[in-house]
């Protein structure tokens, strides 16, 4: 185990270089830089603008250099924990997540929970009483829950709240707690506006989850272990969650290379309708205005934590199911 954990550690240093190449590539493929969207943007405003000042902002932070003497630069710079500076911002970086990074986390670690506590048990039901009337209208509720678009769902519940309960039209918190510091008020703010994300977001996740769970059961309660302790006598409830429940969880252990870059990345189309102070609005203004130190690093931590997300799943495979095996050959 310890050998293939420092393969995999040591494998992971080429693959985030190539990565960390291919997002520098990717984010300078688009015609000039920041400054040349920030001078345009000025002068369509009609403002004049100071070209010896650009031209020297330019040379200060490497945008006259080479392609590889700037990406040498930006890497060096995150071997050090410097991600840089956001020029739409006018801050660094790690001052721009800030709390944003915390929201996003929140926003989506609710949502998770929220989408296992509902989708566990409602697949499990419908796997043990496959063609019942439960199946038949658990299914129904999750292909609505399926085709209903996320943004439409959280319009309805942002009418929803304000006039039921007087919450306050977007955002994670009521507008005079924005930029303060946190406080208990806050976060009783925060926890108010917060189940509207969780139910948009969770929604048709919920619905492929159940679909997911169901089809995974139901195809290992075919299988002949469970026939042999079915005529054994063991009783239901031990006899689904004994193995077969265990081995259906086989692909929501896989998804955690996935799962680790969603809750900082966050659902960024519902995000902007809601207007949540997160991360998924903040990446897509900073590929928009070619922000690129912001999005750069931005992108290089969301392939940090699918490879490490991708490293844990693989362990807890081979430790949920044991016919996974981490070494390669045959059993004899």
């Amino acid at each position: 185990m310890l050998s293939y954990v420092v393969r995999r550690m040591l494998a992971m240093v080429p693959t985030l270089l190539a990565i960390s190449f291919i997002i520098f590539v990717i984010i300078q493929l688009p015609p000039g830089d920041y400054f040349e969207s920030y001078m345009a943007e000025l002068q369509s405003q009609g403002e004049s603008v100071d070209k010896g000042k650009i031209e020297f902002l330019r040379q200060q932070y490497g945008f006259d250099r080479p392609f590889l003497e700037q990406y040498a630069f930006w890497v060096w710079g995150l071997l050090q924990g410097d991600l840089g500076y956001s020029f739409e911002f006018r801050l660094p970086v790690n001052e721009v997540v800030g709390d944003r990074l915390y929201l996003t986390a929140l926003v989506s670690v609710a949502t998770i929970i929220f989408t296992w506590l509902i989708a566990f048990p409602i697949g499990l039901y419908s796997a043990a009483r496959q063609y019942s009337w439960g199946d038949y209208t658990l299914t129904f509720v999750g292909f609505i829950g399926l085709a209903t678009p996320n943004f439409l769902l959280a319009l309805v519940l942002l009418y929803l709240a304000n006039v039921i309960f007087g919450t306050s039209i977007g955002g994670l918190m009521a507008p005079e707690y924005i930029d303060q510091p946190w406080s208990q008020g806050k976060i009783l703010s925060v926890l108010e506006h917060l189940w509207i994300p969780v139910i948009v977001i969770g929604t048709s996740n919920t619905a492929g989850m159940i679909r997911r769970l169901r089809a995974n059961l139901l195809d290992e309660l075919e299988k002949q272990y469970v026939v042999t302790g079915r005529a054994k006598g063991l009783s239901p409830v031990r006899l689904l969650l004994k193995y077969p429940f265990r081995l259906a969880l086989n692909f929501f252990v896989a998804d955690i290379g996935s799962l680790l870059p969603s809750i900082i990345s966050g659902a960024a189309v519902v995000e902007i309708v809601l207007s949540l102070p997160t991360t998924g609005p903040m990446l897509l203004a900073a590929l928009r205005s070619q922000d690129m130190y912001l999005a750069g690093s931005f992108l290089m931590f969301l392939a940090f934590l699918t490879v490490i997300g991708v490293l844990l799943s693989d362990l807890a495979l081979a430790m949920l199911d044991p016919r996974i095996r981490l070494q390669g050959g045959t059993t004899r």
